[in-house]
């Protein structure tokens, strides 16, 4: 990390850099060759990273207050959206009773857990905002379902008299089911689109944001599932059943399918564009994720008489295919992460150590772990934010996007990324003394 210096390789412990190695790197090494889906972007619009030239020190930023009236509108959106939430839940332990709803809602807690993890190891490299997967969340479990009640019973008698000849049993799980329940998703990650357009990157934040929807949905679906199961049979076997099916089985389900639509739009947004490259990509990302529900849906209707055989030969299969996409993603992020800050490190921002360590997950945890031998562990976790940031708002640029002013963002953030290594750098010399 370098200290207030206007060129790099300037001063600063090397995290992750082995004794006598502390020289400066080539600048080759800044720019890694592999590129992802953010290289075609890279080389259309070529944006210099600004030069650090000395001057004055830089004022803190972090203490600034941000702008209020986007954030006053996430904040309406929340509220809004929780009581939504509030009202489905009401509706739901009506209708099942107060214990059956108590029992019911524990038991989604497991299948919502587990997906909550999984989309946060996704999300690891450069978080997303709370209050942006709040609202993401709450839409899923509220009013993606009120619109999919509206929408139902009308999409079914369309579906009915177009396909007078089809079955009625396919129609409802096969056909309905997906258009509804996707679209009204959907519906939430476009929100996200518009409100928390300066966090949307790229294909693993629309992942992470259409994922966290999708599990808000199948926690009030699992809800109503197992509450079926309890009024229906009225003993816990056929529950066991259900739970073992929904929560343990296939508990990815829903965020699989959500997801396909979220990375079109992140890949989407990374290109630029207006609002009509939008609206085409939500409409073109629709169509794997209803092929997807469909296919989950009609698989032992249609394909197989054998849930298991299904599930091993069609459902194992597409998970596996999922995660290796993902850590594919997440790769690439690192990648982007490291070349991009590497522009600022030739331009006297970062030194080659800091880029090595801000781009990598065993230097930024061997800085962590530094930090917090000098108190300044938080600050150090910061620090790491505000590097991906800075990467991430520079890829906005090259990109050719043009929603906000990202030349202020840019230099907004180099300031606190400076002001941060200060802090630190203050912290670390008072325990040496």
């Amino acid at each position: 990390m370098a200290m207030n210096n206007p060129g790099p390789g300037v001063g600063g412990p090397r995290w992750g850099t082995p004794p006598g190695t502390g020289q400066q790197a080539p600048h080759h090494h800044l720019h890694h060759q592999d590129q992802g889906w953010w290289g075609t972007t890279t080389v259309r619009h070529h944006h210099p990273a600004p030069l650090r030239t000395g001057g004055p020190a830089f004022h803190p930023v972090w203490n600034q207050p941000p702008p209020r009236r986007r954030g006053v509108l996430n904040v309406l959106l929340v509220i809004i959206a929780a009581l939504v939430v509030a009202g489905v839940l009401l509706l739901l332990s009506l209708s099942l009773g107060p214990s059956a709803f108590l029992l019911c809602g524990i038991l989604a807690f497991v299948p919502l857990a587990i997906c909550l993890l999984g989309l946060r190891w996704i999300d690891k490299w450069d978080p997303e905002p709370r209050g942006a997967l709040l609202f993401a969340f709450l839409w899923g479990a509220g009013a993606s379902v009120v619109v999919t009640l509206l929408l139902g019973t009308y999409v079914v008698e369309l579906l009915g008299s177009a396909l007078a000849t089809t079955s009625p049993e396919l129609i409802g799980p096969v056909l309905q089911a997906p258009l509804v329940e996707e679209f009204a998703k959907g519906l939430g990650v476009l929100i996200l689109v518009y409100t928390r357009r300066s966090h949307f990157d790229g294909p693993i934040d629309g992942i992470v944001y259409a994922g966290t929807v999708a599990a808000g949905f199948a926690f009030t679906e699992n809800i109503l599932y197992f509450g079926s199961a309890v009024m229906e049979s009225g003993n816990a076997g056929a529950l066991v059943g259900v739970f073992i099916l929904r929560g343990l089985f296939s508990p990815f389900a829903h965020v699989m399918f959500t997801s396909l639509l979220g990375f079109v739009l992140g890949l989407a947004l990374s290109r630029g564009g207006g609002n009509g490259r939008i609206l085409g990509a939500f409409v073109l990302g629709l169509i794997p994720a209803i092929a997807g529900h469909m296919l989950w849906n009609g698989g032992t209707l249609v394909l197989f008489h054998d849930f298991f055989l299904f599930y091993l030969v069609v459902q194992v299969p597409l998970f596996i295919a999922a995660v290796i996409a993902v850590v594919l993603l997440r790769r690439s992020e690192r990648r982007l992460t490291e070349a991009r800050l590497g522009d600022y490190a030739l331009a006297g921002w970062f030194t080659p150590e800091e880029v090595r360590m801000l781009a990598t997950r065993p230097g930024r945890s061997q800085a962590l772990a530094w930090a917090g031998t000098v108190g300044a562990k938080q600050d150090m976790r910061e620090f790491i934010r505000t590097g991906s940031r800075i990467a991430y708002t520079r890829q906005r640029m090259l990109g050719g996007r043009r929603d906000a002013d990202y030349a202020a963002e840019e230099r907004a953030l180099l300031e606190e990324a400076t002001q941060r290594r200060a802090r630190i750098f203050q912290l670390a010399s008072a325990v040496r003394w």
